[in-house]
């Protein structure tokens, strides 16, 4: 696609990633298609190298190649998309899904969860609903003679 109608890939946060960042190769598709699918080259490949961007702060570069080190080969993110019969939509899907994994890569870290203690009310009640639990179970109990 020409860079002209697309400025880049939006992300998230203020980050789009440029088109000359972005490699595209086109193979054939498996799955449906008819005829055309031993002549078209549907299936797309995005190739994006994370590890030398130049839209990424160190931090975020960070995170990304910890986030995404499953699916980096030397620090690029390669994805596919072939689930269409259009190369077009194909195209767009791949867009779709790198945007996403690296929209998902780059959010904050949730913070950690805070160690609470259960408050005394809290104590008390478990402890008396305890209590009550055993009473009614010594009442079904037989007399002891």
């Amino acid at each position: 696609m020409p860079a002209a109608h697309r400025p880049g890939l939006p992300v998230g946060r203020g980050i789009t990633i440029p088109e000359s960042e972005l490699t595209w190769r086109f193979s054939r598709s498996s799955g449906p298609g008819g005829q055309g699918v031993n002549t078209a080259d549907s299936r797309v490949e995005l190739v994006w190298d994370a590890a030398r961007s130049a839209v990424l702060s160190p931090i975020q570069r960070e995170r990304i190649m910890e986030r995404l080190s499953g699916r980096l080969v030397d620090g690029v993110l390669t994805v596919t998309a072939s689930e269409h019969r259009a190369q077009l939509r194909n195209r767009e899907a791949a867009r779709a899904r790198l945007a996403d994994l690296v929209a998902d890569a780059l959010r904050p870290p949730t913070p950690s969860r805070r160690p609470t203690a259960p408050s005394r009310g809290a104590k008390e009640r478990r402890l008396g609903a305890k209590k009550r639990r055993t009473d009614v179970k010594r009442l079904r109990r037989p007399p002891l003679d």
